[in-house]
Protein backbone atom coordinates (compact mmCIF):
# COMPACT_ATOMS: atom_id res chain seq x y z
CA UNK A 1 0.00 0.00 0.00
CA UNK A 2 1.32 3.75 -0.84
CA UNK A 3 1.30 6.05 1.77
CA UNK A 4 -1.46 7.94 -0.69
CA UNK A 5 -3.26 4.94 -0.64
CA UNK A 6 -2.95 4.63 2.94
CA UNK A 7 -3.86 8.04 3.60
CA UNK A 8 -6.90 7.52 1.26
CA UNK A 9 -7.73 4.82 4.11
CA UNK A 10 -7.43 6.28 6.61
CA UNK A 11 -9.67 9.59 5.56
CA UNK A 12 -11.89 7.24 5.31
CA UNK A 13 -12.17 5.45 8.03
CA UNK A 14 -12.22 8.22 10.56
CA UNK A 15 -15.52 9.71 8.46
CA UNK A 16 -17.05 5.97 9.10
CA UNK A 17 -16.09 5.63 12.74
CA UNK A 18 -18.70 6.97 14.22
CA UNK A 19 -20.85 4.69 12.21
CA UNK A 20 -19.80 1.35 13.55
CA UNK A 21 -17.66 -0.08 10.03
CA UNK A 22 -16.86 -3.66 9.81
CA UNK A 23 -13.49 -4.58 8.84
CA UNK A 24 -11.20 -6.91 8.73
CA UNK A 25 -8.30 -6.42 10.59
CA UNK A 26 -4.49 -8.56 10.00
CA UNK A 27 -1.79 -8.64 12.17
CA UNK A 28 1.53 -7.50 9.77
CA UNK A 29 4.02 -9.66 11.87
CA UNK A 30 1.65 -13.48 12.00
CA UNK A 31 -0.76 -14.97 9.73
CA UNK A 32 -3.94 -13.65 11.89
CA UNK A 33 -6.54 -11.84 10.89
CA UNK A 34 -10.34 -10.82 12.49
CA UNK A 35 -13.47 -9.28 11.18
CA UNK A 36 -15.00 -6.55 13.87
CA UNK A 37 -16.55 -3.46 14.08
CA UNK A 38 -13.36 -1.39 14.04
CA UNK A 39 -12.72 0.52 17.31
CA UNK A 40 -9.89 3.16 18.34
CA UNK A 41 -7.36 0.41 19.20
CA UNK A 42 -7.42 -1.55 15.95
CA UNK A 43 -7.36 2.88 14.11
CA UNK A 44 -4.26 3.47 16.49
CA UNK A 45 -2.56 -0.24 14.72
CA UNK A 46 -3.06 0.63 11.03
CA UNK A 47 -1.82 4.32 12.05
CA UNK A 48 1.46 2.89 13.34
CA UNK A 49 1.51 0.53 11.02
CA UNK A 50 1.37 -2.98 13.07
CA UNK A 51 -2.30 -3.86 10.93
CA UNK A 52 -3.58 -3.76 7.99
CA UNK A 53 -7.27 -2.84 8.09
CA UNK A 54 -9.71 -3.55 5.13
CA UNK A 55 -13.53 -2.21 5.84
CA UNK A 56 -16.46 -3.98 4.24
CA UNK A 57 -18.22 -1.83 2.42
CA UNK A 58 -21.53 -1.53 0.27
CA UNK A 59 -20.87 -0.51 -3.91
CA UNK A 60 -22.51 1.84 -4.76
CA UNK A 61 -24.36 -0.15 -7.52
CA UNK A 62 -25.92 -2.10 -4.35
CA UNK A 63 -28.24 1.03 -3.16
CA UNK A 64 -31.81 -0.27 -3.29
CA UNK A 65 -34.71 2.22 -4.56
CA UNK A 66 -36.02 3.24 -1.02
CA UNK A 67 -32.24 3.62 -0.43
CA UNK A 68 -31.99 5.87 -3.57
CA UNK A 69 -35.00 8.14 -2.50
CA UNK A 70 -33.29 8.78 1.10
CA UNK A 71 -30.45 9.64 -0.52
CA UNK A 72 -31.88 12.14 -3.16
CA UNK A 73 -33.31 14.32 0.06
CA UNK A 74 -29.99 13.80 1.77
CA UNK A 75 -28.17 15.76 -1.22
CA UNK A 76 -30.37 18.25 -2.95
CA UNK A 77 -28.89 17.76 -6.62
CA UNK A 78 -28.87 20.77 -7.87
CA UNK A 79 -26.14 21.73 -5.71
CA UNK A 80 -22.68 21.70 -7.87
CA UNK A 81 -21.34 19.52 -4.79
CA UNK A 82 -21.85 16.97 -2.38
CA UNK A 83 -23.27 18.39 0.84
CA UNK A 84 -22.10 17.12 4.41
CA UNK A 85 -25.86 15.91 5.00
CA UNK A 86 -25.36 13.67 1.65
CA UNK A 87 -21.85 12.16 2.65
CA UNK A 88 -22.63 11.82 6.53
CA UNK A 89 -25.91 9.63 4.86
CA UNK A 90 -23.32 7.43 2.82
CA UNK A 91 -20.85 6.84 5.47
CA UNK A 92 -23.76 5.83 7.54
CA UNK A 93 -25.19 3.47 4.95
CA UNK A 94 -21.55 1.65 4.16
CA UNK A 95 -21.44 3.07 0.68
CA UNK A 96 -17.72 2.85 -1.11
CA UNK A 97 -18.25 6.52 -2.29
CA UNK A 98 -14.19 6.80 -2.83
CA UNK A 99 -14.39 3.70 -4.78
CA UNK A 100 -11.72 1.88 -2.34
CA UNK A 101 -13.11 -1.59 -3.43
CA UNK A 102 -11.60 -1.62 -6.95
CA UNK A 103 -7.91 -0.17 -5.55
CA UNK A 104 -8.25 -3.41 -3.02
CA UNK A 105 -8.20 -1.21 0.22
CA UNK A 106 -11.76 -2.33 1.15
CA UNK A 107 -13.64 -5.21 0.61
CA UNK A 108 -17.20 -5.71 -0.83
CA UNK A 109 -19.84 -6.40 2.08
CA UNK A 110 -22.01 -9.08 2.04
CA UNK A 111 -25.41 -8.26 1.47
CA UNK A 112 -27.05 -8.54 5.31
CA UNK A 113 -23.55 -7.16 6.58
CA UNK A 114 -25.11 -4.21 7.72
CA UNK A 115 -28.95 -4.78 7.74
CA UNK A 116 -30.54 -2.44 10.36
CA UNK A 117 -34.20 -3.34 9.62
Amino acid sequence: MTQEEKQLLLTDLCARFPYGVICRLSAKDADVSITEKLEIGGLEHFISGTMDVKPYLRSMSSMTEEEKQEYVIAWDSRQPYLPTEAMDWLNAHHFDYRGLIPMGLAIEAPEDMYKTR
